[in-house]
């Protein structure tokens, strides 16, 4: 079943893929800080997917599935 998703959460997930991203190439200081970014970005993003799947019916589970599909799979979200 495929969920019509609403730009600003995807917004939110790839923000959020971004600060993770970041992680990978920092010193232990860094890395903390930038932890605590990507956690905040993080829940930003799980917080409005719950919420999006609340009012529209929906299972969060599904939204954030189908979520992370179009954020990090793009091609395959299109066959």
């Amino acid at each position: 079943m495929a969920i019509e998703l609403p730009d600003d959460l995807i917004k939110l997930q790839r923000a959020a893929d971004d600060e993770g991203k970041k992680l990978e190439h920092l010193d232990d200081g860094e890395r903390e800080k930038q932890r605590e970014v990507w956690f905040e970005a993080a829940a930003r993003a799980q917080a409005a997917v719950t919420a999006y799947a609340e009012g529209q019916g929906l299972s969060r589970f599904d939204v954030e599935k189908q979520l992370r599909q179009v954020t990090r799979h793009p091609q395959s979200s299109q066959e």
